[in-house]
């Protein structure tokens, strides 16, 4: 008899819409995927909150939440929304001292409150924000998969990165991340599956070994 599909809810990165995960492919007879989009959050609203209103949206309780970069954050929070949920996070962090030192600066200066996100809607300082400095000719690429350009959204994206707060990680919490990763520097992530020659925008460039990687770490619930 064959097992039910596994469901599994795909959290974007920070800015990102959904053809951030066009290049992964898994079998559609084992799996079933939606695409959480991003959401404008609320006047004043905390992470748990947005992450609340998040879970809201999964209406299949039991299943993986698969997050990238901020999305990867994000679904860590849900997961106190969703206790029959497992989360992978990709290219993300599972604490605040997985983070970079200028994002440990960033908060404690409070730099991220002058930031001019009205000028990151622009795709070049965009992609120094969500994935890192890049080459001009994939600019163009980063403008179809950065496409969440709201500034309340990056304001408030930017401050609950920078600011999160988490100083243990959740031991279920599985993580796939690449050595060349700019962003998240290897050297401060603990515990996670790596992808060799990997960048912060792997989900775009190393789509087939993340995909692999996935495919090794989704079980049965």
């Amino acid at each position: 008899m064959s097992q039910p599909p596994i469901n599994l809810y795909f959290i974007p990165g920070m800015a990102a819409g959904p053809e951030i995960f066009e290049r992964i492919h898994l079998p559609g007879d084992q799996f079933q995927t939606t695409i959480l989009e991003w959401m404008i959050p609320d006047e004043e609203e905390s992470l748990q909150q947005y992450a609340k209103r998040m879970a809201e949206r999964v209406t299949t309780p039991k299943c993986y939440l698969v997050g990238v970069s901020f999305g990867g954050v994000v679904a860590q929070e849900m997961k106190a929304f969703l206790p029959e949920a497992k989360v992978i996070i990709i290219s993300s962090v599972k604490t605040k001292g997985e983070m970079p030192t200028r994002f440990l600066f960033a908060k404690k200066s409070r730099l991220y409150q002058v930031l001019p996100t009205g000028l990151v809607v622009n795709t070049k300082n965009l992609t120094r924000f969500a994935i890192g400095p890049r080459s001009k000719k994939r600019l163009q690429l980063y403008d179809i998969y950065l496409s969440v350009r709201n500034k309340k959204y990056l304001d408030w994206a930017i401050k609950m990165m920078i600011c999160w707060p988490r100083e243990e990680a959740d031991p279920e919490v599985q993580h796939i991340h690449g050595d060349k990763d700019i962003v998240f520097p290897i050297k401060n992530i603990n515990q996670a599956f790596i992808i060799k020659g990997g960048t912060h925008a792997m989900i775009i460039y190393k789509a087939k070994a993340v995909t692999a990687a996935l495919l090794k770490l989704l079980k049965p619930l």
